[in-house]
């Protein structure tokens, strides 16, 4: 009776353990599964969502901007405005680190470098790539 007993135990035990067992390697292969990064959205689709409403769909700065900000500025002249030739660094550093702040008054244009970090949790490269897709979307449709 007792030897039944101490087998009913030990086959519990062993049951237990292996049922633990099988989930806890399951939860294991879970946790190690390879986590993949969702494609980064192009420059246009970036653009429309976050620049659009000041700049417009159109990038002349046309865009429903509230009060008190000043017209943005028309994205489609840049290279234009520089000589003919696209400002790409100037470009990437004002999306990356945004613009010189007045002594007093709000920001002109968020800093899309931080934004994209504290908003949506992405890394530098990740910000890098996002502000790279930008700068050549707006490159890509400066007037000629």
């Amino acid at each position: 009776m007792i030897n039944n007993w101490i087998w009913s135990v030990v086959i519990s035990w062993l049951l237990a353990g292996t049922f633990l067992g099988l989930t806890g390697s399951q939860e294991k292969q879970t946790d190690k599964a390879p986590i993949t990064s969702p494609s980064a959205p192009s420059g246009v689709e970036l653009y429309n969502k976050h620049c659009a409403v000041c700049h417009g769909p159109d990038l002349k700065g046309t865009g429903p901007f509230p009060a008190p900000y000043r017209t943005p500025p028309d994205l489609t002249t840049l290279a234009r405005r520089h000589g003919g030739k696209f400002p790409t660094a100037y470009v990437s550093n004002v999306l990356k680190n945004g613009v010189r702040l007045p002594a007093h008054g709000p920001a002109e244009m968020p800093v899309w470098g931080t934004d994209f970090v504290a908003r949506e949790g992405l890394d530098k490269t990740q910000v890098k790539l996002r502000i790279e897709e930008l700068t050549n979307y707006i490159k890509s449709v400066q007037q000629k």
